[in-house]
Order: C-alpha cells, then structure tokens, then sequence
C-alpha cells in the first residue's frame, strides 16, 4: 500500500443515468473477481475490548489510516473512545439505516467490478484492490490504495438520513450512495501512479490539466455516468458552465489567472468554495477544474490518436493546452 493513498475531499456526485450494464464495460468478457469484506455487520458484535482489539489487529489499515489511531495518545484511550461509540445505541440504528440504503452491498460490488473491467482493459496489468465496507460514527469516508479501498458506507447515507456528516450543504449534497465508486475512480485518476505531471510546473493552468486528466480518466471507466457526477455539480450548473464558457475564460485572462502561480489564485478557481463569486453568483466553485477537463477533451478531439494511458503519461500540460486549440464556445454555440 505504498502508492495511491487517499481520502475523499472534494469530488461529488447528484445523478446518474440508468444504462445498459453491458455497454458500461469495454469488453464484457473482463471478469473481476472482487473480494468484498463487509465489516459493518462485525463491528456491533464487539462486546469487550479485548473483542475489539484483536477486531482492529486483524484490520491494522482500518485501525491506523481510516480512524487514525496515530491521533490518540495511546492504545489505551483510542480503544474506550471506540468501545463507548460502537456500544452506544445509536450506532445500531445507524446499522439499521444502512443496511436499508446498502442492503448486501452487491450493487456496489456490481458498480465496483464494472469499473475495474474497464480499468484491466486500460491497463491490463491492474489487479483490483480488496474492498472492506464498514460504519464508523461518521469517522471517515473512503480510503483508496493499490491494495485496498475502505467505505465508511454510514457517510453515504445521503441529505434525508438523520445521521450525516457534519460538513456545509454544498459539500453534504456530495455525500450520496452513487458517489462512492466515481469518487474512488477520481482518486486512481489524480494520483501519479496514472496522471504523470511536471512537478516544476505550478502553474493554474497545470493543475486545470491535472484535474482534467482525472476526470477524463475516470469517465473512461465509468462511461455511462453523466458528466455532472464526477465534477459534482447539479444539472442546472453544469449547463449553465457549458452556455457561459466564454464569460468563464474572459474572467481568467482579465485576472491573468492562467499561468499564476499564486496559491490565492488557484483557491479562488479551483478551490473548495461553494461558487465562484469572481465569475457570477451563479458560478459553482472548482470552475477552473471543469474549464480543465473541457481542454483535455478538446485536445483528444484533436489528437484521436492518443490513448488513454498515452494521455495519462503525458507530463506537459502546455503542450495539452496548445495542442487542444480550447476557444470556448460564444453565445448559443455553447449550447
């Protein structure tokens, strides 16, 4: 688990369509054999400590990284903190709520062999990572490695359940069942194991790239979940996004925002912000990432060629922007 370590923090979704499993993987004949541990049915089961400790011996990735025993001062006080929360009665009715939303977990399994198909065919040297789904009181959300993915399912229980994340509405509308695995394909798609980057390159527009790259990473391996999924905006934004294109990349020239290099500059486009005020009140935040997923499109429509991994690999993001020729569409050619 050296490679590819990360939590969730700004990727969403709201919809998705209802397609044709089979026209959702590459080749239907990729076969994924996906081993699924669903450890939220173990954990109301720990009656003592000492339960509770060999529980977290034989889950030592759940134990340190996903509720960060490190942050404790010792053994001690992390295991009565976790004994009191998983022996509390509240914890079985959030057991309750999401074995009703997640039922057996085979439609996640389902979402998640799918996906890794279309990741075998990309990259036939993948092999899928083991999945552990747990509840945890809300501790943490998704931990994806090359050897194991964590789901902290009780995060995902969506804006009508009375347990939630404790997080601005922007955000929360993110946390939604069919988040999970574009979430997990957008953490494979920006780490650098896949997305190769010129780490002497810290310009805006390098990290619009970036961002761009992962997007069109990960719609490679979902294909038939809409656009407005990865990016985490509603219907109405995305569309107002693609009509306002050319007010968007006026803004950023007017700021000379492009090839900045201000830290401030790039938060203000494509940071963490529930919109961005500087384009118009309408504007969702991480703007700058969307432009950047727009110019890694433009750039496969012009060089057809190119593959998926070929485009991972590629560390320039001038040479994508040049080559993308990206003029966005004005007025109702945008639509």
């Amino acid at each position: 688990m050296n490679r590819l370590i990360c939590f969730v923090s700004f990727f969403a979704i709201l919809i998705s369509c209802q397609p044709d499993e089979e026209k959702c993987v590459l080749n239907p004949e990729i076969k994924i054999d996906l081993k699924v541990s669903s450890l939220e049915d173990s954990i109301p089961q720990l009656h003592t400590k000492k339960q509770l400790v060999s529980f977290f011996s034989r889950h030592a990735a759940l134990r340190d990284i996903f509720f960060g025993r490190t942050n404790y001062p010792d053994d001690s006080v992390f295991i009565n903190k976790l004994f009191r929360r998983f022996n509390h009665p509240s914890f079985d009715t959030l057991l309750t709520q999401t074995k009703q939303l997640f039922g057996s977990g085979q439609k996640l399994k389902e979402e998640f062999q799918r996906a890794f198909a279309n990741m075998k065919y990309y990259y036939p040297d993948f092999q899928p990572p083991r999945i552990e789904t747990v509840i945890t009181g809300m501790e943490s959300d998704l931990y994806v490695s090359d050897s194991l993915i964590i789901v902290g399912l009780d995060y995902y229980l969506g804006r009508r359940s009375s347990y939630k994340p404790d997080m601005y509405a922007y955000m929360l509308r993110r946390y939604e069942e069919n988040f999970i695995v574009p979430s997990a394909l957008l953490l494979y798609g920006i780490d650098s194991k896949y997305n190769k980057t010129n780490l002497n390159d810290r310009t805006m527009m390098a990290e619009m790239i970036t961002y761009g790259k992962a997007y069109y990473f990960a719609k490679h391996m979902l294909p038939c979940v809409h656009d407005s999924v990865f990016i985490g905006y509603t219907g109405k934004e995305i569309e107002g996004a693609k009509a306002n294109q050319d007010m968007i990349w006026k803004r950023f020239v007017q700021d000379e925002a492009l090839f900045s290099t201000s830290q401030r500059m790039k938060e203000r486009y494509i940071g963490e912000r529930p919109k961005t005020y500087e384009v118009g009140n309408e504007c969702p935040g991480r703007i700058g990432t969307w432009v950047g997923w727009q110019i890694v499109n433009e750039f496969i429509k012009v060089k057809p060629d190119v593959s998926l991994p070929a485009l991972m690999n590629l560390k320039d993001p001038q040479k994508i922007f040049k080559e993308s020729k990206y003029r966005p569409p004005m007025g109702d050619d945008a639509k």
